[in-house]
């Protein structure tokens, strides 16, 4: 059983074995897997809710002398010692992790929220047990109990706390999507016989059945039926895929009305699904450049509010007015309960969390939480061509046949004889052929010369098929009108071949690498959000051209290595660009380690993959849309977070020192500053959930 390892929400560096708290910021450690069981949030409840029963008849013993007619024995000696007995449990077995990671952040001079929750509580039930049991060692008018906002304090704290948990258990909710995604169970034959088997209990090379309307289980290949399988989950494309006999397939995809048998190859962890899950959450777990600011504020943060504790106590005992002991000691405390830095901690971690898992369901998957936030910068997009803005596999794009001839014969006769070769412009032409509804014949004396063509015998008729050279050679004429319609379609960029049947020409074909419907609806839209884009491509200059043109890109430069696009993306940022490289394939990595930002398109090589910094599973430019609107939604989201953070202790502070009593007779009670603090958290917290709402373009 694969063990669980729990890690701090604010500090993701600091992970363990075993539940239990962090020794920075002293808040509970996270189950990393998004299956597992929270025993924190059991625990709470259950302190919580004892702690309210006990707390309520404080509260009511504590009010009572402000209720007309209330019994005399509710305000009279014997109540206070009610009050005492129900206060101490709450205080020190309710709020015992209070004052147990206090004394932890104490010995690891990490002052954290705790510091400060322990030491108001503690001061605030000390006080109140000195006025009790020795009441002759304080001034008369400061024999205050404060037994009511001790424990009104934990209650609200472990409140805070419960809800705080729950809101950022549903920061998980993309992670349980994704692994929702997978079944249970598989159907697996084996020696004629089908059984149903625990998912874990699949390994490579077993046949799976995959019944209609059931996931496919892991990583695999088609051997036997075909089905339409809806890959959606991976590619972001609605229309379901058919798949044959040789093709992959994918878990977590869910098969249409056919069943299919198929091999496994990648199982377990080594699935597609289950590599998107683990970068997933290691990516929920980094830390944004940005959080530098707030563990910077942090780090001064506790020691200030300790300062400003005791100013508050001094300045009120010394000038406040009577009972000035009791008012030093509740402003004191209230300023050390508002002032506890949760919400600061959890401004940046909270939204880097919501805002990666709402890219994974969108299809952008983010390898570090540095790289969206670089992203929100980027001035130029750098693009490959092959792969990126095109298909990255050649189509057929035209046939134009001779006088005499029909575009079906041309086609016909050259997509029999391509089909002997394994070339990929005769892979596009019998594919051409095939979605057009032509039969394809076989060829007989079938014979190819490398650079030129490929010859052979259909239906009892010499076909050739090639340069024209290759043509030429073998005595076939073919006039001026064809040569200039050809060097039409090659200023395109297209390739072209042409067809003689019988000795006669009879036409050419042209196959291209067609550009992506995705690259013509993204690259206005990324104009509009203010990038430049400029393609960098080891591809033909003419070629290039072609598709730049097309696409209306700003700048191109052809014919480069791999060594030449890395150069020239540092030449760029030399310049003072924030660069984003996005590409598919091995010339790529070493561009997309180079730029700030490194995009890899889904479908490519793993190597690009690991150079990037996110991976688009659907390989188009609509994901890079969805990407820069993410990372400038992301940020605008922690902005607001740590607005709110600091803005609630800027003003929350000097309130709970008591500098509006002067002029408006304003003081913040303990238990009102408790409240505070818990809504201060959850208003990080539910700000940065909006993120899961959020709508991305295209």
């Amino acid at each position: 059983m694969e063990e669980t390892l729990y890690r701090c929400p604010m500090h993701p560096e600091v992970v363990q074995r075993e539940p239990g708290s962090c020794p920075r910021c002293g808040m509970a450690l996270e189950a990393e897997s998004a299956s597992a069981v929270d025993p924190e949030q059991a625990a709470l409840r259950l302190r919580f809710w004892i702690g309210l029963g006990l707390t309520l008849p404080v509260v009511v013993l504590a009010m009572a002398h402000m209720v007309q007619g209330a019994p005399s024995w509710m305000h009279g000696g014997a109540a206070t010692w009610v009050q005492a007995v129900l206060c101490t449990p709450v205080v020190f077995w309710c709020g015992a992790s209070f004052f147990a990671r206090a004394w932890q952040s104490i010995r690891n001079l990490q002052g954290n929220m705790f510091t400060l929750i322990a030491l108001g509580v503690g001061a605030a039930y000390g006080f109140s047990m000195v006025a009790l049991l020795a009441p002759g060692a304080l001034p008369e008018q400061g024999r205050a109990l404060y037994f009511e906002p001790a424990a009104v304090i934990v209650v609200l704290v472990l409140l805070g706390q419960m809800w705080e948990g729950a809101a950022r258990a549903r920061t998980g909710a993309a992670l349980r999507a994704l692994m929702d995604l997978r079944p249970a169970r598989a159907w697996r034959i084996a020696q004629g016989a089908e059984e149903e088997v625990e998912l874990s209990a699949v390994i490579a090379g077993d046949v799976l059945r995959v019944r209609p309307g059931e996931r496919v289980p892991v990583d695999g290949v088609v051997v036997e039926g075909a089905s339409d399988v809806d890959e959606s989950m991976l590619t972001g494309e609605p229309m379901p895929v058919h798949k044959e006999p040789g093709e992959k397939v994918t878990a977590g995809s869910m098969n249409g009305a056919g069943g299919f048998l198929m091999r496994a190859e990648q199982v377990g962890a080594a699935t597609v699904l289950a590599r998107i899950v683990e970068m997933v959450a290691e990516a929920q777990r980094s830390r944004a450049p940005i959080q530098a600011l707030a563990d910077r504020v942090a780090r001064w943060f506790v020691p200030g509010v300790l300062v400003a504790a005791v100013a508050t106590f001094l300045a009120w005992l010394s000038l406040g007015p009577e009972p000035r002991l009791g008012l030093a000691l509740s402003n004191a405390v209230a300023v050390l309960i508002i002032a506890c830095p949760c919400a600061l901690g959890l401004a940046t971690p909270m939204s880097v969390m919501v805002g990666i898992g709402r890219g994974a369901l969108a299809g952008v998957l983010v390898k570090e939480a540095a790289a969206l936030q670089r992203l929100e910068n980027v001035t130029l997009l750098v693009v490959d061509k092959t792969g990126t803005l095109t298909a990255g596999r050649p189509a057929l794009v035209t046939v134009r046949p001779s006088l005499g001839f029909t575009e079906a014969e041309v086609l016909a006769a050259a997509a029999s004889v391509e089909q002997g070769s394994e070339h990929p412009i005769a892979r596009a032409v019998v594919l051409g052929a095939r979605a057009a509804g032509i039969v394809v014949a076989s060829a007989g004396g079938f014979f190819s010369t490398t650079g030129g063509g490929v010859g052979g015998v259909v239906d009892g008729r010499a076909v050739l098929v090639g340069r024209p050279g290759f043509l030429s050679e073998r005595g076939v004429e073919m006039g001026g009108d064809a040569a200039r319609e050809a060097a039409s379609a090659q200023r395109l960029g297209h390739t072209v071949v042409f067809v003689s049947i019988e000795g006669r020409y009879a036409g050419w074909l042209a196959v291209a690498d067609p550009i992506k419907a995705s690259a013509r609806e993204a690259l206005p839209i990324l104009h509009r959000m203010g990038l430049r884009v400029r393609m960098l491509t080891g591809d033909h200059p003419q070629t290039a051209a072609a598709v730049a043109g097309a696409l209306g890109i700003d700048a191109v430069e052809a014919g480069m290595s791999p060594e030449m696009k890395r150069d020239r993306v540092r030449a760029l940022r030399a310049e003072g660009e924030v660069v984003a490289m996005a590409g598919d394939g091995i010339n790529d990595a070493p561009a997309l380690a180079e730029a700030d930002v490194g995009i890899a398109m889904g479908g490519g090589t793993d190597v690009a993959m690991q150079s990037a910094g996110i991976t688009l599973l659907h390989g188009d430019l609509r994901g890079i849309v969805r990407a820069v609107a993410l990372s400038r939604l992301l940020m605008t989201n922690i902005r607001q977070n740590l607005f709110l953070a600091f803005i609630y202790n800027a003003l929350g502070i000097p309130i709970a020192a008591g500098v509006l009593y002067p002029w408006m007779g304003w003081l913040l009670s303990p238990m009102i500053a408790g409240a505070a603090m818990s809504l201060s958290s959850l208003s990080v917290v539910g700000n940065a959930l909006r993120l899961r709402r959020s709508r991305l373009p295209m």
